[in-house]
């Protein structure tokens, strides 16, 4: 039943894949003009002469002057097969620019993921345990706190007292020996010594959010018969709250997967350009303003993909640890 279930939810994940991807073209399209109106402005800025013989070859070079339908039909039957085309902006091949980014995005990405979940799920239950003492509401100050507190502003703090009270250098994620270097051992242990702080900003709002849905589902079980009955029947209080009511409780994290992963990578724009960090917002950003639609269309599509795949995650996970979920 659990295969079929997850069969069936793969088949769906595809024509789920293509409408998105085909929504996605048309926002990218969306906007009055295209690239080499982009160029044309930036030509005019510089003081340059604007030839519009140049700019319709550009623009027939690049398929431009296509009917809408026919250039999504040729960007994505070649992405397809790997190839999200060139990139008018940088004129180089997309998938070049955009592996090394989206690989760091998403290790950034887990890292965080980690974090959070490492801090919320104890600290919310304990708040839901220890409902109206000392500790949940220093917990709820510092939630609301974090929830209010701008990630690029504590960015900047962090940054201040990483550089003044600990000498640490956090700029990028690598230092400059290892900025072109080949992956090693050193390598990884320079990006651990680099990914502490922007994962604590990131991680810092999620954090906050994730501790009062943990609190509020956990006090919601807590009163529930079936939790009377575990405790009449003589279950100590840490096993009956991990054994039965946590596992409700906590079904909210699992179904967060979906929509961790493309937050993180797209929401963190900010917070990657103050930290200068070389992964996938800021580089996202930059094509979207200069509507370089292949390497634009590229990370959107990835962004659905990770979507796609951390919905079918959480599917999968709720279904095995809910028994009230059935596959039908």
């Amino acid at each position: 039943m659990l295969l079929l279930y997850i069969l069936r939810r793969i088949v769906w994940s595809v024509p789920l894949l293509f409408a998105v991807t085909l929504i996605a073209f048309a926002l990218i399209s969306a906007p009055p003009g295209d690239y080499i109106t982009s160029f044309a402005a930036k030509l005019s800025e510089s003081g340059d002469v604007v030839d519009q013989a140049r700019l319709d070859a550009l623009r027939e070079r690049y398929g431009l002057d296509e009917p809408f339908l026919l250039q999504y039909w040729y960007w994505i039957s070649n992405a397809i097969r790997g190839d999200f085309g060139i990139s008018f902006e940088w004129q180089q091949p997309v998938s070049t620019l955009i592996w090394e980014r989206m690989s760091l995005s998403v290790t950034l990405a887990l890292a965080t993921l980690m974090f959070t979940w490492a801090l919320a799920l104890p600290i919310g239950i304990y708040s839901a345990v220890r409902k109206y003492s000392i500790g949940d509401y220093l917990v709820t100050t510092i939630g609301f706190i974090g929830l209010a507190t701008p990630n690029f502003l504590f960015a900047l703090v962090l940054m201040y007292i990483a550089v003044v009270h600990f000498g640490s250098d956090v700029s990028g994620l690598f230092s400059d020996e290892y900025l072109d270097a080949p992956w090693s051992w050193a390598k990884f242990v320079d990006l651990a010594k680099h990914i502490w702080i922007p994962v604590i900003i990131l991680g810092t709002s999620a954090t906050a959010s994730l501790v009062r849905i943990m609190r509020a589902n956990l006090l919601d079980e807590l009163h529930r018969p079936y939790v009377t009955t575990a405790r009449a029947k003589g279950l100590s209080e840490f096993r009956l709250i991990m054994k039965y009511p946590v596992r409700i409780a906590i079904n909210p994290f699992v179904s967060t997967i979906g929509w961790a992963f493309p937050q993180l990578i797209s929401g963190a724009v900010i917070t990657a350009v103050v930290l200068s960090l070389p992964t996938a917002g800021p580089l996202m950003l930059q094509a979207l303003l200069a509507q370089d639609m292949y390497l634009a269309g590229a990370f959107i599509l990835l962004l659905c993909c990770l979507s796609i795949i951390g919905m079918l995650v959480s599917d999968i996970l709720l279904a095995v640890i809910d028994p009230r979920i059935r596959f039908r």
